[in-house]
């Protein structure tokens, strides 16, 4: 049996079919729709397949339609731009001959410049903090999310956002731990790419957090619908970060949400921005 890291590391080494397509595999789960972070990861591996030079430094997405978790996705990547600095690829994932995804990002040869960063919010450390293995052990059925594979390691400053005894409406601030739950080889893409997973698996949790409600609420309806990440400096994905998120927004069915990645060291490696559905679902008279 292969750990869950092991997993995911399998589902981004795409298979390439043709020149500039590439088709990605999805997990042995059962799965209402496909996770919007496991799309957005494959298709930053799939671009960074036809780059030559440079590490991703941007991507700008926009999540188009519910995945089909039964099936493979076709990506296909367009190679807008190759030029001395920048790199620039379009990428649109594809099942069942309809467009489900679209990302666009851009790749930057290392150079100098100006320094300057936010500095990292006070944290308890993440080997003081339980881990969701073990937030999770509590009596009670396990929800969808909950009884999935996790090849991400999260440590929750303040317990689940979504597991309160009472509903309550909380302030639209959460930090937490994360890393690779083992060892990545030194590819920047695939650290890269982990990041652009495992940043789809917190982010909206922060929207929903002075609303009450959470994702087994029958009366809500969410989904991610765009998501954008900026790559500060090198970063080593399965080290500890950061991940400090806020939501300064929500309004007409659609929740802002940002987020912050820091390393143990303090230094802010990613920058990202998602906006989500949050429509309320009436029932009865």
């Amino acid at each position: 049996m292969k750990d869950d890291l092991d997993v995911l590391v399998d589902l981004l080494d795409l298979e390439q079919v043709e020149v500039n397509i590439f088709r990605g595999t999805q997990p042995d789960e059962e799965r209402q729709r496909v996770f919007g972070g496991q799309v957005a990861a494959q298709a930053l591996v799939a671009a960074g397949r036809t780059v030559e030079s440079g590490t991703v430094h941007s991507l700008h997405s926009y999540f188009l339609r519910p995945g089909d978790p039964s099936i493979p996705i076709l990506y296909e990547v367009d190679r807008i731009r190759d030029g001395r600095s920048f790199t620039t690829r379009r990428v649109v994932a594809i099942q069942h001959g309809r467009a489900i995804y679209n990302m666009q990002t851009s790749f930057h040869v290392e150079e100098e410049g100006f320094e300057h960063g936010f500095a990292m919010p006070a944290a308890p450390p993440p080997e003081d903090l339980p881990s969701f293995r073990e937030l999770v052990a509590d009596p009670g059925e396990l929800n969808e999310y909950e009884s999935r594979n996790h090849p991400i390691d999260m440590r929750f400053i303040g317990g689940l956002p979504w597991r309160t005894r009472t509903p309550e409406s909380r302030e639209p601030y959460k930090k937490l731990w994360i890393k690779a739950d083992g060892t990545l080889g030194d590819d920047p893409l695939l650290h890269a790419s982990v990041a652009a997973y495992a940043s789809d698996m917190s982010l909206f949790d922060t929207i929903l957090a002075p609303h009450a409600i959470d994702w087994d609420d029958v009366t809500f309806m969410g989904a991610s619908l765009d998501h954008c990440m900026w790559f500060h400096r090198p970063f080593r994905i399965d080290e500890w970060m950061l991940f400090d998120t806020d939501s300064p927004v929500a309004h007409g069915a659609r929740g802002l949400a940002r987020g912050f990645l820091f390393d143990r060291a303090g230094q802010l490696c990613v920058s990202m921005v998602q906006e989500g559905l949050t429509r309320i679902i009436r029932r009865g008279p």
